[in-house]
């Protein structure tokens, strides 16, 4: 899968909704082991916004957030600190050349196929008593990617989109994740929860995907601006009827996996 041209700008749009789930995830991080000065990696850090979080939690950390796109890392780099840095880095090849105390990765694994068989490479740079923590979006099934996929695959668009977006199986079910966690002597804690996000605006479940799943789409019919407008006012219409305006704004029902694994004191 080829990555994405990022839009920090149209991303964070959205950014207290989006921030909500690491904070969620942040909460349920315990003790680390060296700390107060613990070593972090935040994998996928794309706008560095949660990344600062991280670094404000623990303000003697060395924190550093790795993500493979230009244009958010450039974004990112407008959070500052005496120990907060960030770098270039690939999740579908990075394996650590250091120890960390705590690695953390919000909504970036159901961008990399296989994802599953790099969380050995990482837990196994984790110091004893570290933590892997990570949450991925769960709501595939969904129509705001449902009928993303319908219309990239429709016929007349087939030959140009099929094949550009993740479906179903980019994430697995939690108890798919708990099997591939857990070992003796390790703390394991998955979890499932649907948030109901109520947005304002005109179309706002379309401008949301414009900042994450709709980015391969947008990116293939960047030189043809006719049949991208096509497109998207298909998809903007079978938007409006699967999620309708209410009074108080547009409900945007979200579903998120989380996984918090803690090593043990002492490797068995």
């Amino acid at each position: 899968m080829t990555s994405p041209t990022w839009d920090p700008g149209q991303y964070l749009r959205y950014a207290d909704h989006r921030t909500r789930p690491f904070h969620d995830l942040l909460a349920r991080i315990g003790p680390l082991p060296h700390e107060p000065a613990p070593r972090i990696a935040d994998l996928g850090c794309g706008a560095g916004n949660v990344t600062a979080l991280l670094a404000r939690r623990w303000p003697d950390a060395h924190v550093t957030g790795y993500d493979s796109s230009p244009r958010m890392l450039e974004r990112a780099r407008t959070h500052t600190g005496p120990l907060l840095d960030f770098a270039e880095a690939d999740a579908g090849t990075w394996t650590p050349t250091e120890t960390y105390d705590l690695i953390v990765s919000n909504a970036l694994l159901q961008w990399v196929p296989g994802h599953t068989a790099r969380l050995p490479h990482w837990i196994g740079a984790l110091a004893p008593g570290g933590t892997l923590a990570f949450q991925v979006p769960g709501n595939f099934d969904a129509p705001s990617h449902t009928v993303m996929r319908e219309l990239a695959e429709s016929p007349s668009r087939r030959d140009r989109l099929g094949g550009l977006l993740r479906h179903g199986d980019a994430v697995h079910t939690p108890a798919h994740y708990l099997e591939h966690l857990a070992a003796p002597g390790r703390t394991v804690d998955v979890w499932e929860t649907t948030y109901l996000h109520l947005l304002q605006g005109e179309d706002p479940v379309l401008d949301w995907v414009k900042g994450t799943g709709l980015r391969p789409l947008l990116d293939a019919l960047a030189d043809d601006p006719v049949a991208r407008d096509e497109f998207v006012t298909e998809y903007r219409d079978r938007l409006r009827a699967a999620y309708p305006a209410g009074p108080h704004g547009t409900v945007f029902p979200f579903r998120r996996i989380f996984a918090v694994v803690r090593t043990p004191e002492e490797q068995p």
